[in-house]
């Protein structure tokens, strides 16, 4: 989420050029003061920019700072994310104005089956008891809330911020009405995986300055991650069994209902280890055989012009424990602050008088654990770095066999082809 596109080279425009020298003054702010003042004007220039739709402009600002300051880039992204994901509205009330605060929420759910995942339309009924829900045990009292009629796929949600800004706007109208959301008129296919994230999309609305979540209200505790935590639990228990009813034949797990951006990138991390475990399940069945008969090839992928040999993906090949050919392979990409040295802890752990710092994991090491807890114990580790290469017939990504060579992932002939499908 916070990679540019792969063309910088087009000259700025006078508005590319503006977002630009504001996301720098941000950054070069002495003081708070000043810094929520330019903060306020580069938020006005991207309401203004996502509400005519100009996500070009926008693009060419991000992808010309990420080649010259970092730190600018952050502020840019975080901005138009912020921006594209909430806002403050004026609705006219009994004739007198009043002010809203609006946040797009995403509730992710993860996703795994040997079938297929289904996304699209939730029925009527459904709807309406995950909308019960989801105000019940998750919303502060006084607010309003509008949840899309779609079970969205992480390729059918918003693909770009002015698209997420209008799906924001849209949704926070029916939610101060009270009057249903019309269905996303056309929903692109989405590719086919064992283990997938869905996510419910709401507007949220609150009075301005006020509560959206219950643990913000007063009252609500003295511990906000012990009210988040029972939220989560309460949302869990009562939205499960209908959740399961959109996917038939899947195992899930609901996550936290949070802001789009954040609630999509913290799926987009925890569905990993479920990807890796959901393969091995596959394997075993589909081949009649145990998980320490099978093998896995880890190697690192990333852009040929990346700097430092960055690495973007590791990609995880497996084949039968005697045999070369690679059979399946799962994609765990990076995110963040994620990279081959793996990512520091927060801060330091306490534990009575003493203070340590935890040695952070390595996304190797992290891939290598959740492989050995599902049985997979011969695992290899190719130290070259990949350029991201993929198929030209199917656009499937090549994996590494244990020669280094980048291959086609195949199943064997005689596996069962497994075409039963729940939709």
């Amino acid at each position: 989420m916070r990679r540019p596109s792969k063309d910088s080279t087009q000259k700025l425009s006078a508005d590319s050029q503006r977002l630009l020298t504001l996301a720098q003054a941000v950054g070069q702010a002495a003081s708070r003061i000043e810094e929520r003042n330019w903060e306020r004007t580069l938020d006005a220039q991207l309401h203004k920019l996502l509400r005519t739709g100009h996500q070009d402009t926008i693009d060419s600002a991000l992808n010309s700072l990420f080649s010259v300051d970092l730190n600018a880039y952050d502020i840019l992204m975080d901005s138009v994310e912020a921006v594209s994901e909430s806002d403050t509205i004026v609705v006219e009330v009994d004739g007198q104005p009043r002010e809203y605060d609006v946040l797009l929420v995403a509730a992710p759910v993860l996703a795994w089956t040997r079938f297929s995942i289904a996304s699209g339309q939730i029925p009527a009924d459904i709807l309406n008891t995950l909308s019960a829900h989801f105000s019940a045990h998750l919303l502060a009292d006084g607010t309003h809330m509008a949840m899309s009629s779609s079970l969205y796929s992480i390729d059918q949600l918003p693909r770009t911020h002015a698209e997420a800004y209008s799906k924001t706007h849209k949704l926070a109208q029916s939610a101060l009405k009270g009057i249903a959301v019309k269905m996303d008129t056309k929903t692109p296919e989405t590719a086919p995986f064992l283990a997938d994230t869905r996510y419910l999309v709401a507007a949220v609305v609150a009075p301005h300055g006020g509560p959206l979540f219950r643990w913000q209200m007063q009252g609500a505790g003295l511990n906000p991650a012990e009210e988040r935590n029972a939220a989560l639990e309460a949302w869990t228990t009562q939205a499960t069994p209908t959740v399961a009813r959109l996917l038939p034949g899947c195992g899930i797990e609901l996550l936290l209902p949070e802001a789009y951006y954040m609630a999509c990138r913290e799926a987009d991390k925890l569905i990993r280890p479920v990807s890796i475990r959901a393969a091995v399940h596959y394997l075993t069945h589909s081949l009649a055989c145990e998980p320490n008969e099978l093998r896995a090839v880890i190697a690192g992928f990333g852009d040929e012009s990346a700097p430092d040999g960055q690495i973007d993906e590791y990609r995880v090949a497996f084949t039968r424990r005697n045999d070369s050919d690679v059979i399946y392979g799962v994609v765990w990409p990076l995110y963040g602050q994620e990279d081959e040295e793996g990512t520091p802890p927060e801060g330091p752990i306490t534990a009575g008088h003493l203070t340590e710092m935890i040695k952070p994991r390595t996304p190797v090491e992290e891939i290598v654990e959740h492989l050995s807890s599902a049985g997979v114990s011969q695992v290899k580790k190719l130290g070259e770095k990949y350029v991201a290469e993929y198929c030209d017939d199917c656009g499937a990504p090549l994996f590494a066999d244990p020669s280094g060579e980048l291959v086609h992932a195949e199943m064997p002939e005689d596996a069962p082809t497994g075409t039963e499908h729940f939709h």
